[in-house]
């Protein structure tokens, strides 16, 4: 299928049904999750999946995470320890990914696993991902609905902006609640964590009752591990007090900023502003941005993850990052 124009589509049943078919058809559609919107194709279909990478100029080295509507579908395609079914358990439905031994002859296009023998798998929280699943049948891969490397999206009209005319559909069901990218566990091995995000490290850690392993920065295993990521338009100053002159301040807590992630220090209330704010400030036209100190702990963890991702610097040159 060729994307003209991006069709948006709403998030009741008929809306549903017409993105399902779409999937089924090889075609790619935009739907919200708890977490941000996510870019879906059948996760079986080679060309559906190449079409991922094509409208999100995403580098095939960089997996892509499975959503599927419960754990015995998980469970169809992954072997699952001890373990990973007590986080599924506890966590699933939710902002968790988890890592996972592929189970020989799932079906899963190579190109959802960037050539690697464990598979990204997770159950979202959120109804219109939870109808859309069950209305097509089947695994469907679902990078974040942005161009790769760019904010994400936590509203239809962010996918919208930044890939209309490259994708099949949207499915419009509001704003994402979360507003940060699920957390990815590895749990091939020892629990590792691969990314934080929506869920607090510290309650998987909790439920594990052990401290997770951190990845080998050299290695690629799971989504949104990439160096420069999540990036505005504008470059990024981390750990700022004041913006200097040019600078376009995001603030948090008692540090004000022309917007401000959470002006009482609530890191739900920033990680649900982070990609948003972010969005605003390319719609400013900020050419500079300075952040305020965000504290690393909890969520925290992702935000700071994300900023210094944005801040990292750019790599513009591949053809692909365009």
């Amino acid at each position: 299928m060729t994307a003209a124009a991006t069709r948006l589509l709403p998030a009741d049943a008929a809306g549903l049904a017409t993105a399902a078919e779409l999937l089924a058809r090889g075609g790619i559609v935009a739907f919200p999750t708890e977490t941000v919107y996510g870019l879906g194709a059948d996760a079986r279909d080679d060309m559906a999946v190449a079409r991922v990478f094509a409208a999100k100029g995403r580098p095939a080295f960089n997996p892509l995470i499975v959503h599927l509507p419960d754990l015995a579908a998980a469970q169809a395609l992954c072997d699952f320890t001890p373990q990973a079914l007590a986080l599924a358990d506890a966590f699933w439905p939710g902002a968790l990914t988890l890592v996972l031994p592929l189970r020989p002859g799932a079906g899963v296009s190579r190109l959802v696993t960037a050539g690697l023998d464990t598979l990204a798998v997770r159950v979202p929280d959120h109804p219109v991902a939870q109808g859309l699943l069950r209305a097509f049948g089947g695994p469907v891969a679902a990078p974040s609905a942005n161009p790769s490397g760019r904010i994400s999206p936590t509203t239809a009209a962010h996918v919208m902006a930044g890939l209309d005319g490259r994708i099949d559909a949207i499915v419009d069901g509001g704003a994402c609640g979360v507003g940060l990218e699920s957390t990815i566990v590895g749990c091939a091995g020892a629990p590792v964590l691969l990314r934080a995000g929506g869920l607090p490290a510290e309650a998987v850690e909790a439920c594990l009752g052990m401290t997770l392993q951190r990845p080998d920065a050299a290695q690629i295993t799971a989504p949104g591990q990439t160096a420069s990521h999540y990036a505005p338009q504008g470059t990024v100053r981390l750990e700022a007090v004041a913006a200097a002159p040019g600078e376009v301040m995001l603030g948090f807590g008692p540090i004000a900023g022309d917007l401000t992630l959470s002006a009482t220090g609530d890191l739900t209330e920033a990680a649900a502003n982070l990609f948003g704010h972010l969005h605003r400030l390319d719609a400013m036209g900020a050419a500079h941005i300075a952040v305020a100190p965000i504290p690393d702990h909890g969520l925290g963890r992702a935000i700071n993850d994300r900023l210094r991702r944005a801040a990292a610097p750019r790599v513009c040159d591949a053809p692909a990052a365009r």
